[in-house]
């Protein structure tokens, strides 16, 4: 079941992308949406919120039907971590509840080792753009003692 206040971010959503515009931009219109609909009560359903025991959980809560854009819950156990990843696609990260770590990544030079730039901690309430034409190169992980 989506709630109200999901529906409606899907749908500002969809508009922001149908309108076009950079990564760059379209990244910025849609984090300033997801900043105010962030503050809403019960926006994922508690499926949404689990964990599923063994890797970390992506819930897909929608899915545009021209393949544009998606929608997901990404939730990580206490302890779980992803492997070093680039999304090759914008992205807009909220945190609903509990903390995600993350590390951020120098693009590869030839046979190089990666270089780790920065990390940081985003708590709950949480928004920040990732995943651009920046080849965000990166780590997550439960960044607090709860999912």
């Amino acid at each position: 079941m989506t709630s109200p206040a999901m529906t409606r971010f899907v749908e500002e959503v969809a508009a922001i992308v149908r309108a076009g515009g950079t990564e760059e931009e379209v990244t910025r219109k849609v984090a300033g949406r997801m900043k105010e609909i962030m503050k809403e009560p019960g926006l994922l359903a508690p499926g949404h919120l689990r964990t599923k025991g063994k890797g970390y959980a992506l819930w897909p809560v929608h899915v545009a039907a021209d393949g544009s854009f998606s929608v997901a819950a990404a939730v990580w156990d206490v302890g779980q971590i992803t492997p070093i990843h680039d999304h090759g696609t914008w992205g807009v990260i909220g945190i609903c509840q509990g903390a995600e770590h993350e590390e951020r990544f120098a693009p590869p030079a030839g046979k190089a080792p990666l270089r780790k730039l920065k990390e940081w901690d985003a708590g709950e309430g949480a928004v920040f753009i990732c995943c651009t034409s920046d080849a965000d190169i990166h780590r997550v992980s439960c960044g607090s003692k709860v999912p």
